[in-house]
């Protein structure tokens, strides 16, 4: 037996569905819209969030429905940690596929769900609905901070 907690003691893959989901932060971040170079295949951040997103809680509002309301939401799988450039450097799925530990603040090391908003990390009140914003202004809002978040993380 061991005193560890899971995400220390399995990969992503033996991971059950519930473990899966408990290691996300709820900071947000994934959820932001993002635009790509075509030519150079680069990717940058907007603060421009999904519809389904809760500015205050950083939490979708459909979870369960979300692909039906939007089709080109991402569902993270194992090999999508892998494959997807633009997750935050202090996303939970990154870090655990790295064999990195959880950082002081995410709630399963703190026990407490604010923590991961108390530390600037998440995207809480920092984002305007895609609602809101016409497509063709995205580029508008571009922002670095969702990359540059974990910073001070530590």
């Amino acid at each position: 037996m061991t005193d560890l907690p899971y995400w220390k003691t399995k990969s992503l893959a033996e991971m059950s569905l519930s473990e899966w989901e408990g290691l996300c932060d709820g900071c947000g971040l994934c959820c932001l819209n993002k635009l790509e170079d075509w030519d150079t295949g680069d990717v940058v951040f907007t603060s421009v969030a999904c519809r389904l997103l809760d500015g205050e809680s950083c939490r979708c509002k459909d979870y369960e429905n979300r692909q039906a309301t939007v089709p080109d939401c991402i569902q993270l799988t194992v090999e999508g940690v892998d494959e997807i450039a633009w997750l935050p450097p202090t996303c939970a799925y990154r870090l655990v596929g790295e064999g990195r530990d959880l950082y002081w603040w995410h709630y399963l090391v703190s026990g407490d769900r604010e923590t991961v908003h108390e530390a600037g990390i998440s995207a809480r009140g920092r984002t305007v609905s895609e609602d809101d914003v016409p497509v063709e202004d995205f580029e508008d809002y571009v922002v670095d901070w969702p990359l540059t978040v974990g910073d001070k993380a530590e």
